[in-house]
């Protein structure tokens, strides 16, 4: 007995000597996904003793060896572990907010999305894969607050333009910049959709800001798609649909159109006429798509990679409209050692397209206005197979303007860069990257000498024109990260070297013996031939750092000086800085015992940014000098040239500040998530044409004049309303609200978009939204006279007012857009539920002037059915009267309300069980059925709501004008069927 009690002594004071010494214990911290976790706190419970994960997710903590380690990160559940003795402990957390520890693309690097402190909007691979695309302005309409997406067309050809928080310029490009693996690109036509994993818009100047005199109007970053699974996996995917217009326009009869132009005082011999076409059911087809997409990927532990190859093609619901896009995309990661890391992304595209001719009268060329303004009375040849005309005038038949001539575009980029990475501690890495972006663009255009008149006037007609894009970007930086308890730093610096290089070559030739030989080569007359060449460098110099204490508290700054090209030696450099700042006021101990609040953040940021890339020359501040200007000495003429422009080296960026304020909320254990943004964005130096005396021989000069603001709201929710076992519902809702004023143009005002030879409907005028609609207004028709009766400045009705009786009439810019999605699962099925719209704009539908003016020997829409015919007669539309535009005057007539709600998309799926995907051989194997604009919910009576006519690539008509139909060419109604296998 005495020695039992001794030995029981003995071992309780050995456990007493152990229970004392400290042990150091070492770990790493991963989540669910196997990615390592920095700036977890690792704390000893009942203790104060504690430490902190670093870059790798690693720690090491002296404690006692019966002691137990708590485990916290912002975002995940709280974990104990008992260390028992252990002196290597590995602990996986598992996520309670997975929102939070996304991993977000901003400028130059990543950030957790909940420590983001900016105003930055994600669109993730799981929106991205719920419907079929071909362009990537369609993944983003109405998937966040604040984007607006603008068609100029329905055409497949089409080039959507993008604007973020509104129109922060008159005279330069709007759209954002685009980065895409890292490069820099303003092109997106080509960019295939099924390689994107993620999109992130930048829609404040606090995260804009690191991208300096390139991010005025926002940046969107997209980041292709990696391999992530350790054996190779293999995706394969395809579609195909069906498209149609959503419906046709009520036009004249054969008789109804021979009484109207009897009624203008036109003849001739009907009896050669007798035709009764539908031009519409000429032109309009049932349009198809198809898309195969392949693509191979994998992870191990030194490489990654992703090899993908597709086809698209896309047959418009307008006869002949074609796209057609293959595609070929490499990324590759190879870690060579434990310190260097090499990689490339590269992506090489073939893209061809024939586009149609729209937003233009039948004149010029126009299909739609063609269809609804041709004759039915004829037909579609002649007897000697040459289109048909209007009887009364040399204007062909819209078919004429698809098949008369061939307009192949052909496209070839390649778009990539290839980097390298030294990690020289864990905390310390340097990044090399070079990327390019190369464009080789051909435009052809051949006129057969036989079918059309103007073919015939001119014995054909042959274009060729090449485009060369050749730019490149080398970007360095150097980032650094440390954690020292609950401080968490992040530093970054960098040198950017950026050049483009643009070449344009064109030539036109006409006399062409026959239709054989369709190259300019084989026409006997050079009409016109040029070539142009130009180009511009950017230095920069980046800086930026993140800091967040413990999670709580948050700050973000933002540095970048741009040097440029485009402007003089005195105003080259732009220094454009940012900083943004962030609370988490969920992490506040006065907050713990509110169970009901998950994540609570509040932000403000202010900004700077600059916009250089100016619609016109990229040598604006010099003094040019052009050609054309030809001198007669001694009896002969000698070619010459002249001063073009006044220089002024003072010419500088447009500069845009913005102050953003913005919270984040999670409740209900993370089913309900909310965002709001309040935003003021001033824009101010911008490039504008300034009034010079006549004296000077010119009449403007390029300067720094006039301001801008866009103000708005954004709000966004985000709601898991069922999660049961076998059925979930979620719903995402966004909308946005902007006012756009012109603060001060220094009293100038201008106008641009001239219809149907009246006059032009838009106008930028000092403390007025962009683009507002200016004409008169109209106040119906005279009883006596038929004529049509408008308002002047005294409110008196009169038939002939004068200029100065316009005035404002409408406003294209919207009240608020917005988009809702619910998604709807049970067991394998999905059904997913896309609604987008537009609220208070208004369209002024210039088509209606040529199909209700009945000033020529067009047709008519069946509204003039209405017309005035005799005097005493009350109607709303006024007389027929040849070459009389007094009674289609641009005015509010022609105004229409253009609010839409539309089911943008719908799609069913169904998810193979996977016993039965096994047994084909499969990993998973999906089936949908999409169907796009399958309603839409409105009063215009045009074709689309969707319509921005002379919508293009910057400039006064682009920026001061929009919301304009003009024989817009429709977007259309889509049914498809498709397939994502993988294995």
């Amino acid at each position: 007995m005495q020695k039992r009690i001794t030995l029981f002594c003995a071992f309780l004071l050995a456990n007493i000597w152990a229970y004392g010494q400290n042990i150091t214990v070492k770990g790493t911290v991963k989540d669910s996904r196997g990615e390592s976790l920095p700036g977890v706190s690792v704390k000893v419970k009942d203790s104060n003793a504690g430490a902190a994960t670093d870059v790798n997710g690693a720690f090491s903590i002296s404690t006692g060896a019966n002691s137990t380690l708590v485990f916290s990160y912002l975002g995940f559940a709280t974990q104990e572990q008992p260390v028992s003795g252990r002196t290597d402990i590995n602990v996986v957390l598992a996520e309670n907010n997975r929102q939070l520890n996304e991993v977000v693309v901003v400028g130059y690097g990543t950030q957790r999305k909940g420590d983001i402190t900016g105003a930055v909007s994600v669109i993730g691979k799981k929106e991205l894969d719920q419907r079929p695309n071909t362009q990537i302005g369609n993944l983003i309409e109405g998937k966040t607050a604040g984007v607006q997406v603008l068609a100029p067309s329905g055409s497949p050809s089409a080039s959507l333009s993008i604007k973020i928080r509104g129109t922060n310029t008159i005279t330069g490009s709007t759209d954002p910049l685009y980065v895409i693996d890292g490069v820099p690109a303003q092109d997106t036509r080509s960019l295939n959709p099924a390689d994107i994993e993620t999109i992130s818009v930048l829609k404040d100047a606090s995260s804009a800001a690191i991208y300096g005199s390139q991010g005025s109007n926002g940046v969107v970053l997209i980041t292709t798609k990696r391999g992530t699974t350790a054996k190779p996996k293999v995706d394969f995917s395809a579609y195909a649909g069906i498209s149609t217009v959503r419906k046709k326009l009520d036009v004249l009869n054969a008789e109804q159109y021979r009484q109207l132009v009897t009624e203008l005082g036109y003849s001739t011999d009907w009896t050669q006429y007798t035709a009764n076409n539908d031009w519409q059911d000429e032109i309009f087809r049932n349009g198809a798509s198809q898309n195969y997409q392949l693509a191979v990927s994998g992870k191990t532990e030194g490489t990654n990679y992703y090899i993908s190859g597709g086809w698209t093609q896309q047959k418009g619901v307008i006869e002949n409209s074609l796209m057609q896009r293959a595609n070929f995309k490499v990324n590759l990661d190879q870690k060579v050692n434990n310190w260097f890391t090499v990689g490339t992304n590269v992506a090489y595209t073939r893209y061809n397209d024939v586009s149609i001719t729209d937003n233009t009268n039948v004149n010029g060329g126009g299909v739609v206005l063609g269809a609804l303004t041709t004759p039915p009375n004829i037909g579609i040849f002649n007897a000697n197979g040459t289109y048909t005309s209007n009887p009364f005038q040399q204007w062909e038949n819209p078919l004429a303007s698809i098949y008369g001539s061939t307009r192949p575009y052909k496209n070839q980029r390649l778009l990539g860069n290839v980097y390298g990475e030294i990690k020289f501690t864990p905390e310390l890495k340097f990044r090399s990257s070079l990327g390019i972006d190369y464009i080789n663009a051909v435009n052809d255009y051949f006129l057969d000498p036989y079918l059309t008149s103007y073919g015939r006037q001119n014995n054909g007609i042959a274009r060729n024109e090449t485009n060369l894009t050749n730019y490149w970007t080398s970007d360095n930086t150097l980032t650094y990260n440390k954690i020292i308890g609950k401080h968490n730093f992040t530093v970054l610096g960098g040198f950017i070297a950026q050049k483009y290089r643009y070449e344009n070559t064109y030539i036109q030739t006409t006399g062409f013996s026959g239709n054989t030989i369709p190259t300019t080569n084989a026409g006997s007359v050079i009409g016109s031939a040029y070539n142009n060449k130009s180009e511009r460098f950017n230095n920069s110099v980046i800086g930026r750092v993140n800091y967040d204490y413990a999670g709580k508290y948050l700050l973000t700054a933002n540095f970048r000086a741009d040097a440029s090209s485009v402007f003089g030696n005195n105003t080259r450099w732009g220094y454009f800085p940012s900083v943004s700042a962030g609370w988490r006021i969920s992490e506040e101990n006065f907050m713990k015992d509110i169970t009901a609040i998950n994540d609570l953040k509040l932000r403000a940021g202010f900004g700077v940014v600059g916009n250089d890339r100016l619609s016109g020359s990229v040598y604006s501040y010099l003094g040019q000098v052009s050609s054309g200007a030809n001198y007669i000495i001694g009896g002969n003429v000698i070619p010459g040239t002249y001063p073009s422009t006044i220089q002024n080296r003072n010419l500088k960026w447009e500069e845009t500040q913005q102050t953003n304020i913005g919270i984040d909320l999670t409740i209900l254990n993370n089913r309900l998530t909310f965002s709001a943004d309040a935003y003021i964005k001033d824009t101010k130096d911008l490039l504008l044409g300034y009034p010079v005396p006549r004296s000077t021989g010119y009449d403007v000069v390029s300067k720094n004049v006039g301001k801008l603001r866009n103000k708005g709201l954004e709000f966004m929710v985000s709601s898991r309303n069922i999660q049961g076992d076998n059925f979930t519902w979620n719903t995402d809702f966004n909308i946005s609200f902007n006012r756009n004023n012109v603060i001060d143009l220094v009293g100038q005002q201008f106008f641009s978009n001239t219809i149907s030879g009246r006059s032009e409907i838009s106008l930028v005028r000092e403390q007025q939204p962009l683009g507002v609609f200016y004409g008169y207004v109209y106040a119906g028709v005279d009883p006596q006279t038929g004529n049509a009766l408008y308002l002047n400045n005294a409110g008196e009705k009169t038939s002939s007012p004068s200029a100065d009786d316009r005035r404002i009439i409408g406003n294209p810019n919207p009240d608020f857009i917005y988009g809702l999605t619910n998604t709807f699962s049970y067991k394998n099925f999905s059904l997913n539920i896309f609604l987008q719209g537009s609220q208070g704009n208004d369209i002024f539908n210039a088509s209606r002037i040529e199909t209700e003016g009945m000033t020529g020997p067009q047709n008519q829409s069946t509204a003039v059915l209405r017309r005035w015919t005799a005097p005493g007669q009350e109607t709303d539309i006024p007389r027929a009267s040849v070459n009389n535009t007094d009674n289609s005057r641009i005015s509010t007539r022609f105004v229409e309300n253009g609010s839409y709600l539309r089911v943008k998309t719908a799609t069913l799926s169904y998810n193979f069980p996977k016993a039965i995907a096994s047994k084909l051989k499969l990993g998973s194997i999906r089936v949908y059925a999409t169907g796009e604009n399958l309603l839409t919910f409105t009063k215009y009576s045009g074709y689309d709501p969707e319509v921005n006519a002379f919508t293009s690539s910057g400039g006064l008509a682009t920026n001061g004008g929009f919301g304009i139909d003009y024989g817009t060419y429709p977007q259309t109604r889509n049914l498809i069927f498709g397939l994502n296998a993988s294995f």
